[in-house]
This record gives structure tokens, C-alpha cells and sequence, in this order.
């Protein structure tokens, strides 16, 4: 039986994706323009799930949601509630770790416009089934946003429509434990579609259901 691979820094299964990585090198020389790996402790109690690099983000500093608007309040809130030993991630150089936590993306390459295609985000799934294989029982998985949602869904053989993606929502997996976030992008912070205070409560939820005092 082959062994699963959870990264591959040299993936190049995605044309499009390779030939947008290949641009950007030739446009951003310093950026790290590959594919982002996973970062964090291998065995956590919480595993966050994002949609993708951003390109001047961790397509730029090769740290999931790190040097982007993204990362602002996600980093904010892990420190918060004591999952980062830092609040603020500008590069893989400044220090800051993770504390029982984990942070990968579904789909492991920037996109153009931000937008994976379906095929692209189904070809990266099986990175992102090895990664949760691997998690304890116990681990808590955070999506963050609906393509996340549905991707760990897909990673664990479940039928998407079973689970209905939702703002807080909780979902008992077979054992594993999902719980939704709306992503922490630009648009949905600027808009109010997604505030401080409803992150915070997610992330409230996760302590409390991992036994962390606060």
C-alpha cells in the first residue's frame, strides 16, 4: 500500500496552477511561488482548514494566512485564545508558533483571482485526506469558509449533502469533529458578514469543547 504523501513542494499536478506559480516567479522573485505546506504541530487538538494561499499572502512568505488581511484576525484570535504565541505573522522568520494547532489550506497553490476550480480543488483533496487521516480522534477540524467545509467532507468519504455548511455550525463526523466558520477575508470583515466578535464565539465554542480554560 503506498504511503500517503500529506505535501509535495514540488506538486505540479494543476496546469493552470503550475503556469500561474511559474508567472509569478518570473513577476515576484522573493516570493516563495510554490506550493504552501501545512504549519503547525503534527499532532493538534484543532486543525484549521482554509481555501488557498493568497498571493501576496502565504503565496508570498510560504506560511498559510501569513503576510495577508487574512491572517490579521485569524492570527489575532489564535493568540487570543492561546493557540499562537504571537497575534501578529509577517513572516516564517519572526518566531511565532503554534500552540495544538495546525493551519494547511485546501487547495495547496495560489489561484488565479482567488478562485480554484472544481477539478483543482478535488485534485488536491487527497493531500488534505492525509493530513486528517493522520489527526487524532479527538482533533478538532475548523473550516473556514464552504469550499473548506466541503473539502474535509470530501476528504473523509462523507456525502456533502449530509452536512449543511453554516456559520457555527457543529457536525459530529463519524467521530471527528467539524465545526464552520465564514472565512476571514476582506470582503466578508468589511462587509460585517463576518465580525470579531462572531470569530471569537467560534473559537469560544473550540476551547470549551477542547477542555482549554479562558
Amino acid at each position: 500500500m503506498p504511503v500517503p504523501v500529506t505535501f509535495d513542494p514540488d506538486c505540479a499536478a494543476c496546469p493552470r496552477l503550475a503556469d500561474y506559480l511559474n508567472e509569478c516567479r518570473t513577476k515576484q522573485p522573493d516570493y516563495h511561488a510554490a506550493p504552501v505546506a501545512p504549519f503547525g504541530v503534527r499532532s493538534p487538538g484543532l486543525l484549521i482548514v482554509g481555501l488557498a494561499p493568497g498571493y501576496h499572502g502565504a503565496n508570498a512568505t510560504g506560511r498559510p494566512f501569513t503576510g495577508d488581511y487574512a491572517g490579521e484576525l485569524l492570527y489575532q484570535t489564535l493568540h487570543a485564545f492561546g493557540f499562537s504565541t504571537a497575534p501578529i505573522s509577517v513572516s516564517q522568520r519572526d518566531g511565532l508558533q503554534l500552540t495544538d494547532c495546525r493551519i494547511t489550506n485546501a487547495v495547496k497553490c495560489v489561484p488565479p483571482q482567488n478562485k480554484p476550480t472544481n477539478d483543482e480543488i478535488k485534485r488536491c483533496n487527497r493531500f488534505l485526506k492525509s493530513e486528517i487521516i493522520a489527526l487524532r480522534e479527538d482533533t478538532m477540524i475548523l473550516a473556514l469558509g464552504k469550499i473548506a467545509h466541503d473539502s474535509v467532507l470530501r476528504a473523509l468519504d462523507l456525502r456533502l449533502s449530509r452536512y449543511k455548511f453554516a456559520h457555527g455550525a457543529f457536525h459530529d463526523l463519524d467521530g471527528r469533529k467539524l465545526i464552520d466558520s465564514y472565512h476571514c477575508s476582506r470582503y466578508n470583515t468589511q462587509t460585517g458578514r463576518l465580525t470579531r466578535e462572531m470569530f471569537e464565539s467560534v473559537f469560544a465554542t473550540i476551547a470549551q469543547k477542547l477542555g482549554r480554560a479562558q
